[in-house]
């Protein structure tokens, strides 16, 4: 057994052990913040990272637990998942990702849903990721609000780093109305999305009325919207086709809203467009199967989105099947196989998901000051045969 797992076999009476002061040696240290560092070494006190840099460079205290990895990066950060309110088991009572009742529901919360100790949750952190951007998925005009946890707690409030982080909606064949229900075309959803965003401007504007009386009824629907029409919350497009992509851009146009693409498969049939709009990317898994919408995908998308300067991050999405999640450390894997590069492919899912998601002050790179979340590997992390060895989250050792 090596040093590293003998170290954490000892330490862990429960599925992680206590935050503790450590210093952690890489033979070589992705920090996402500047060049890698051979022989690097990072040390966290507090759950915090506090230093660096190569190692006899960093003055460590006494006695500090030490651990030692060939590779080491930042944690893994899914940025775009439905993991925690969808469970392994595929069965009504741990399917809580998307409510059918009506097309519209932004006031649905991802927070209430979220289970903390879903088995997915733990097999993603054994996998490196340590940071999930999950909540209402794809399937409805307006399916509800994301939220960003981490993945080592016992219950929501725990793991909570950002409760309100989009809100979901869906435009294409997969959000139309079952059963003859509204909306049923392309046309019918755009017509409802901005029909309801004009109501969300009136009722704002109603609410700021001096006069009481002239006040409507609080309406968490309406308020949720308004969060998106101030700019607070953005407006997460799951869209695969390019007119339904350009169509999102078209309705970020006219309201002035802050938009992120998610899914995005024929993004590559448009990256001047999307450039142009200063738009960031939520790409599909490349390796998401091609039929339906994303019959067109293509496995260089990501490489596209690069070349073209578009900020993108990579995301395990949804899958409706066993075993209901995708790993993106793989999904990333195969991106580099079909020509991005390997810093690209290790920022889409580290520091550029980070800034995409409005949480680089925390985590996406190791830097003094940020969160104590780092992955350990024996080897090249996109090589199949590397393991992951150790995960650390603000400092606490996981299983």
């Amino acid at each position: 057994m090596s040093r590293l797992l003998l170290m954490i076999s000892c330490l862990l009476l429960a599925p992680w052990a206590a935050a503790a002061d450590l210093a952690v040696f890489a033979g070589r240290l992705y920090t996402q913040a500047g060049a890698p560092i051979d022989n690097g070494v990072v040390l966290i006190r507090g759950g915090k990272i506090v230093a660096v840099g190569r190692r006899g460079e960093v003055a460590l205290p006494p006695g500090i637990l030490t651990l030692e990895a060939a590779v080491v990066t930042p944690g893994l950060i899914d940025a775009r998942t439905v993991v925690g309110l969808s469970g392994y088991m595929n069965q009504p009572h741990d399917q809580d990702q998307l409510e059918i009742s009506a097309p519209m529901q932004p006031q649905l919360r991802a927070v209430d849903a979220y289970n903390a100790r879903e088995r997915l949750v733990d097999w993603l952190r054994e996998l490196g990721v340590t940071t999930l951007h999950t909540g209402h998925g794809p399937g409805a005009l307006i399916s509800g609000q994301t939220m960003i946890v981490k993945t080592l707690g016992n219950n929501v409030d725990e793991v909570m780093v950002k409760p309100a982080a989009m809100v979901a909606a869906h435009l294409g064949p997969g959000a139309f109305g079952a059963e003859n229900r509204s909306p049923g075309t392309r046309a019918a959803q755009i017509a409802l999305l901005r029909q309801q965003l004009i109501k969300a401007g009136e009722y704002r504007d109603q609410q700021s009325s001096r006069k009481a009386e002239a006040r409507p009824a609080r309406d968490l629907e309406m308020e949720t919207l308004v969060e998106v029409l101030a700019g607070r919350l953005p407006l997460l497009i799951t869209a695969h086709r390019e007119q339904d992509l350009r169509s999102a851009l078209r309705l970020r146009e006219e309201f002035a809203i802050r938009i992120v693409l998610d899914g995005a498969a024929e993004a590559y049939l448009m990256t001047d467009a999307i450039a142009a709009a200063g738009v960031p990317v939520l790409l599909h898994p490349p390796m998401a199967r091609q039929f339906g919408e994303l019959e067109n995908a293509s496995f260089t998308t990501a490489k596209a989105l690069h070349d073209a300067g578009i900020p993108f991050a990579l995301q395990s999405g949804f899958e409706s099947y066993v075993p209901k999640t995708r790993v993106i450390l793989w999904e990333a894997a195969i991106a580099v196989a079909y020509g991005l590069p390997f810093e690209p492919a290790l920022a889409s899912i580290s520091s550029q998901a980070a800034e995409i998601l409005g949480i680089a002050d925390r985590v996406g790179s190791i830097e003094p000051g940020k969160d104590g979340d780092l992955v350990l590997f024996d080897g090249d992390p996109f090589e199949y045969t590397s393991q992951v060895v150790g995960v650390i989250i603000e400092g606490a050792l996981a299983d």
